[in-house]
Order: C-alpha cells, then structure tokens, then sequence
C-alpha cells in the first residue's frame, strides 16, 4: 500500500520519453541548473527547520491562513449529471482530494463518485474499459502513463476552457510534461518534491547532531543518532518504490544529470560504472545494519506509512530518527502527535556529488469520457480553486503557480511549495517513472524487487547490477 505516495506508479511505457524538457529541448541542461533547483529547495527546507511552534503552524489541518476562496473560475451548471474519477490514493489523501470533489458538486451541481483504483492504474483502467464502465476522469501519476492511455485511444485532449485555465496557472514545463504528440491530455494537479529527509528533532537534538548537507556530513550525523542510543534511519523495504527513489537521488547527485537522462532512457546499462558507484554509496546506509531500524529484515517488512510513523511516536525514543521521501510524508506525519515545523523537520537530500539532487513527480487528471461535466472538472482541476482547497488539508504540493502561498498549513510545507513554484520549468522528472512498468512500478517485480534484494544482500553489488540490467534490458526490449 503506497497510501500517500500516489505521484508514482502506473503503466510505464518504453517508447515515452518524459527525460525531455519543456520546449522539446533535449534534457542536457547544465549543473548550474541543477543547482539553481537545489539552492531553491535548500533556502526554503533548511529555512523552515528554524520554524518552531509559529503562527504558521497552527492550523495544521483546518486550513488557517488562507481566506475561502469565492472562485477565479468559471463552472457550468451540471445539474443532474454525474461523474466518476478515479486513483489509486487511499487514506487522508483521498479524503483530502474528496473535499475537492466536493467543492466542485457545490459549485455545479454534478454528482461525483470515486473510484478506489488498484495499482498499477492502468490495468486497473484497461479491466474498466473492457468491461465497458471507465471512469469519467483517471488520476495518472506519470508522463508514460498518460502516453500509454492515448496510445490506446482511450485519453481525449483538453477543451479550450480546461486548456486556458491551465495556461494561466502552471508553467511550460508542467504544461509539456502533459502533452502526447503536441496535444495536451494531462493537468498536473499535484506535485512532489521527492529529494527530502525528514528526522526527528528531539532525537537531533538529544545528540547534538545537525543538520547535513553532503552525504559525508548524514553518514556523520547518523553515526552521531546512533551513539546517543537512536537508530538513524528508517526504510520502507516492504513497498519497492521509496528504495528507486533512494536510488535515484544518489545516482543523480553522483552520476549528474547527463547520466541519469541516459540511465533513464537504458541508453547506458545498469551494469555501467556510475551505478555501481552509487550503488556502493548506497550501501554505506543499507549495509550497516545498526543504522537502518530492524535491519534488513526488519526494513523489508516496513510499509511505507510505517516507516514514518514509527519516525515520529515514541517521543525521543523513537524506532528511527529519520525517514527519506517527499514532501507527502507529511500526511503520514499528521497520524501521530508530532508536530510538523516544531517535532518533525526536514532537510533536503544531501549532495553526494558536486550538486544536492532533485527529484520531481506528480499526478495528471485526464479526461478518459469527453463530456461537458469530466471538461469542467479537468478546468477546475487546472485552477488555483481547487488547489487552494487540498493545499491548506496538508500533505499536497501543486505545481500551480497562482496558488497563495499562505494557503499551506505550515511554514515547512509553505517553504516547499515556494521552492518548487521557484524552480520553473526546471526539474528532473522520477527515473522509474520514466521506465517500462515491468521494470520501474510493478511490485515483486524489475528494479522494485532487485533493490528489495539489494537491501537484502547490499554486498552483492555486481549481482545487483547483473539483474538490474537483465530486468531493464528485458522491459525496454534492448
């Protein structure tokens, strides 16, 4: 179960090529790039671990700072009309996007059902369709995803309305990475900023541990955790997805971002040098079994709302002192009685290489009925009303330019979004999101499993690379 996760993973489809950046220009951006991104996200993340018990924190889940928005867009009037969307998200997160549904029943009059999706969503999609009873509008969580649908025939382009209000609200970048054959298709209605550590700041503080900003400085700090009585680190091993995303950030920090557009498209293998390199680096965390909380085994079976909430109760006596992922983790963090910006802080993923990394995600509504009621929903979906709504619940980040800012609950996640507005059209987009589903999102299965048994044996580098190139080379029919 991938609860608050849902910016991944779905069908994945080879031929796609989400490495490209806006504009159609060939994803070779410079490291100033990458650091322009990084030094955004570091002056908003580290900035708000300053943030205690403030007047931002205060109305973590009943939307405080922003005022109730009377509506920037237009909506038909959908009396007696009917929808059904669908997505894989299940718990606060679907409970918080029913609230926008909600919202938009208020405004027009249609009735909303949602429709609880098994992952992968395209399979999910594919029974649906088959049986002749798709959902008006799916929730795809990545770019090959909304090529595969139109590849079937099964995702309609975006009307004028939808397409205006997107314009007005989201950068090239994210309006691109929506687009199938120069047609959009795809609305990004949420975002995720997958290149931070959250940790326990009684924990921190109890050690005297700081802070890291190199992978040197986290493998100090964790040994500096453990030595006051803490294990460091806590990791999902259950749900393949967070140890791609471990992966993908050292690899991408590391390597740089040339070789990861090449990793990402299986124009170099697996078993090239860069990844044993980070592999090695990977290790240095996963093999050390007194910083990863119940060891390996213990790991593998951790899910991922687990892993932080064993993060976060407990006091300064938790189960771990840190969990990796995206900004969505606080969600999860809301579970417990901590409390984000003063309990729980966070900080971005250290540099290993030259550049700290930063890894982007999201989730597209697209339209699978053409009808005037799923167009509407896919217009309010593009515009800042009903981001407004999601945003002040917690645990969401849109890519939505023209979203107030005081809008998000707390100072950490104000700081994130600030961050992520600030970075344009530049990011790198999730590498296993980029993959065929068979290799990059299909539990039990290609580079979900090869980590799971890499956690397990994280001595056995060759053979990690071996299989992960043999899974990789067997999806992308290379």
């Amino acid at each position: 179960m991938r609860s608050s996760l849902r910016t991944r993973r779905s069908s994945r489809d080879s031929e796609y090529r989400p490495h490209q950046w806006p504009h159609n220009q060939p994803h070779n951006r410079s490291r100033r790039t990458t650091t322009a991104i990084a030094a955004a996200i570091a002056a908003g993340s580290l900035l708000l671990t300053a943030c205690g018990g403030s007047d931002d924190d205060k109305s973590s889940n009943n939307g405080g700072g922003a005022k109730e928005s009377a509506g920037t867009v237009t909506l038909p009037k959908l009396n007696g009309e009917s929808l059904e969307v669908a997505a894989v998200w299940t718990g606060a997160e679907q409970k918080n996007f029913k609230a926008v549904l909600a919202e938009f029943e208020k405004r027009t009059g249609a009735k909303i059902t949602f429709v609880p999706a098994q992952d992968p969503i395209i399979n999910f999609l594919g029974s649906k369709i088959a049986g002749g009873s798709p959902p008006d509008v799916a929730m795809l969580p990545q770019p090959g995803a909304i090529k595969q649908a139109v590849d079937k025939k099964w995702a309609k382009p975006l009307g004028p309305e939808a397409l205006k209000e997107l314009q007005k609200n989201y950068s090239q970048g994210w309006q691109d990475i929506g687009k199938v054959g120069g047609k959009q298709y795809g609305v990004y209605y949420k975002a995720a900023n997958k290149s931070l550590i959250w940790y326990n700041a009684k924990v921190f503080e109890n050690a005297g541990a700081k802070e890291p900003k190199t992978w040197k400085d986290l493998l100090s700090t964790a040994q500096s955790v453990y030595d006051s009585g803490v294990t460091p680190f806590s990791v999902p091993g259950a749900d393949g997805w967070p140890l791609t995303d471990w992966f993908e950030n050292i690899y991408l920090s590391q390597a740089g971002p040339e070789k990861y557009d090449q990793l990402a498209q299986h124009k170099i293998k697996w078993t090239d040098p860069s990844v044993k390199d980070a592999l090695t680096t990977l290790a240095e965390v996963w093999g050390k079994k007194d910083f990863v909380a119940g060891g390996a085994k213990g790991a593998l079976q951790t899910e991922f709302p687990a892993s932080v909430t064993q993060t976060f109760t407990g006091g300064d006596q938790p189960k771990a002192a840190m969990v990796f992922e995206g900004d969505f983790v606080q969600v999860n963090i809301t579970q417990t009685k901590a409390k984000v910006g003063t309990d729980a802080k966070v900080f971005p993923f250290p540099a290993v290489g030259a550049q700290a990394p930063v890894v982007s995600g999201g989730d597209a509504a697209v339209i699978l009925k053409d009808s005037k009621a799923s167009q509407a929903l896919a217009t309010f979906l593009a515009s800042p009303d009903a981001a407004t709504i999601q945003a002040k619940l917690g645990g969401y980040l849109s890519p939505n330019k023209n979203v107030d800012n005081s809008a998000y609950p707390n100072a950490v996640q104000q700081k994130i979004a600030k961050a992520l507005i600030a970075a344009g059209d530049d990011f790198r987009f999730d590498m296993s999101d980029q993959a065929p589903q068979a290799f990059g999102g299909t539990p039990g299965k290609g580079e979900w499993k090869d980590l799971q048994d890499f956690l397990k044996n994280p001595k056995d580098i060759a053979g990690a690379q071996a299989k992960l190139e043999s899974d990789a080379a067997a999806a992308y029919g290379s």
